[in-house]
Formats: C-alpha cells, structure tokens, sequence
C-alpha cells in the first residue's frame, strides 16, 4: 500500500481523540495556522502537521503503553526531519481539549 493510500486509511479510522483534535484544529482555527492529518514524514506518518509552524503534535493512546523507547525514536527522526514535536496522551486530548489547545498554540506562537 502506498503512502498516500494509507494516509487516507488513517483519516478514515481516526481516534476518538484525534477527532476531537482535527475539531480544534483543522480550518485554520487555531491561531490561523493550518495543520492537515496523517500526513507522511520520513518512515513516519505525523498525526497533525502544521508545515508554516514546523510542528508535528501526536496523540499517544494506549497501543503506547510500554512503548517509550519506539516514541522516541519516531520523535527522534520527526526531529532530525526540522520538526518540533509535541505529544498529548489521549485521555488528555478528551478530558482537557482546552488545556491541550492552550499548549498548541503557545508552541505556534513561538514558531511564529
């Protein structure tokens, strides 16, 4: 399966808390920067990229669990490819959306 195809895959089978996010985000809602889903970087596909901001956010759920030294490595590479990353777990994302918009958007406002 090619890259693009299964980008669309993941957009389609989207978190509950990746849904919730794409509703903060997506538009240019966010302090009007704009940010697409499941988008291919290096080996990886990046959750929600904004480009202008060079800014990668990832939601970890509980497939994550125990799994620090392989998000490591994935942050490691996003980062050697010019991006900062910032990582919300998913009951996070649900409990506190504002919190975690508050967080996005204090991290754009310093790419800006």
């Amino acid at each position: 399966m090619d890259a693009i195809s299964n980008a669309r895959r993941l957009r389609r089978s989207q978190t509950l808390a990746e849904s919730k996010l794409w509703t903060i985000v997506r538009g240019r809602r966010l302090h009007g920067f704009k940010f697409r889903r499941q988008v291919p970087v290096d080996r990886y596909f990046a959750d929600f990229l904004c480009r202008e901001a060079s800014l990668i956010v990832e939601l970890d759920g509980a497939s994550h669990d125990e799994r620090e030294m392989h998000d490591a490595l994935r942050t490691e590479v996003l980062e050697r490819c010019g991006f900062r990353v910032l990582r919300f777990d998913n009951e996070r994302v649900l409990t506190d959306p504002g919190g975690v918009a508050d967080a996005i958007g204090a991290a754009l406002r310093l790419q800006a």
